[in-house]
């Protein structure tokens, strides 16, 4: 038998645990009116990762419905004001990775990279865009805010959802299951800017009871173990959204992944790998436009 490291010996349980059944029976209950029982829950969880209600737009939490009403409350726009910058930061969360994609390849920890490809659903045609461009990797923990938001301006041309594994994506794990964030669930939405393509990905997780979007609703559940995609941009479906406008969301905490094409970007040179960051902060700017908070496109885990 092959000697595990540390990582990859303590998310080993999570190859054995019932993942989908788990994360069935978290949106049940996620999603259940039950009153006092549910109240009860919402305090004990803002009390556990001392969740900050004041940011609310309703701060009471004896007026949600149900978790998942409380889990993906508004925030009030002055507590995440929209930076002036060309790509701001989509949601709540902190820094896993960013950097340029080698290849193909996109660095995920120390020793793991995973495929572009992979990642975007076997498209090598859309992976094609994005080789030798920048990425960035946003974990949402579940004590941060759950919506997500545009980074910049785009026109939905697609959105995938790919069936696949649910393990957790926190620290650990990201360091200890290879290829992870192109094994686990996810929803890929591609867009169109002024710069080219971008893509979305809204990776989901153990309990992650569902994603959606703001122009599709719930995507998952069901989940019929198929790749499902849809096309937009018929006059009918003209899906246009703005810098810092909520793109989708999640029910528990999970990550999101954004491509953008070469030489089009640079990242903000305070984001690091484990900095906190905020949604409207500033994230990057066009190649060109550079300002004091911005710096080359390294590697951040070369």
């Amino acid at each position: 038998m092959p000697k595990l490291s540390s990582p990859s010996f303590s998310v080993f349980p999570q190859y054995l645990m019932p993942k989908r059944a788990m994360t069935a029976l978290a949106g049940q209950i996620a999603n259940a009116d039950a009153g006092r029982i549910t109240t009860f829950i919402i305090r004990r969880f803002v009390e556990h990762y001392d969740v900050d209600m004041e940011e609310a737009v309703n701060p009471d939490i004896h007026s949600y419905r149900t978790f998942n009403d409380f889990f993906t409350r508004a925030l009030r726009a002055e507590k995440r004001p929209i930076a002036e910058a060309d790509y701001i930061c989509p949601a709540d969360g902190i820094v896993s990775q960013l950097g340029v994609i080698s290849g193909d390849q996109i660095f995920q920890a120390k020793g793991h990279n995973y495929s572009t490809t992979a990642l975007v659903g076997g498209d090598k045609e859309l992976a094609a865009n994005f080789y030798g461009g920048n990425f960035a990797t946003v974990y949402l923990s579940p004590k941060d805010y759950h919506r997500v938001h545009m980074p910049c301006k785009g026109r939905l041309i697609r959105m995938v959802h790919v069936p696949g594994s649910l393990f957790s994506v926190n620290p650990i794990t990201v360091r200890g299951v290879p290829g992870l964030f192109a094994r686990n669930e996810r929803v890929i939405c591609v867009f169109e800017s002024d710069e080219g393509p971008f893509v979305i990905v809204l990776v989901g997780a153990t309990i992650v009871g569902s994603i959606s979007t703001v122009w599709h609703g719930v995507v998952n559940p069901p989940r019929s173990g198929e790749v499902r995609q849809w096309q937009y941009g018929s006059d009918s479906q003209n899906v246009v959204l703005e810098k810092g406008e909520e793109m989708g969301r999640f029910q528990l905490g999970s990550t999101v992944i954004m491509l953008f094409p070469k030489n089009k970007l640079v990242f903000n040179r305070l984001w690091k790998p484990g900095r906190p960051v905020r949604f409207g902060e500033m994230m990057a700017s066009r190649i060109g436009v550079e300002s004091p908070q911005t710096t080359s496109n390294t590697n951040a885990g070369g």
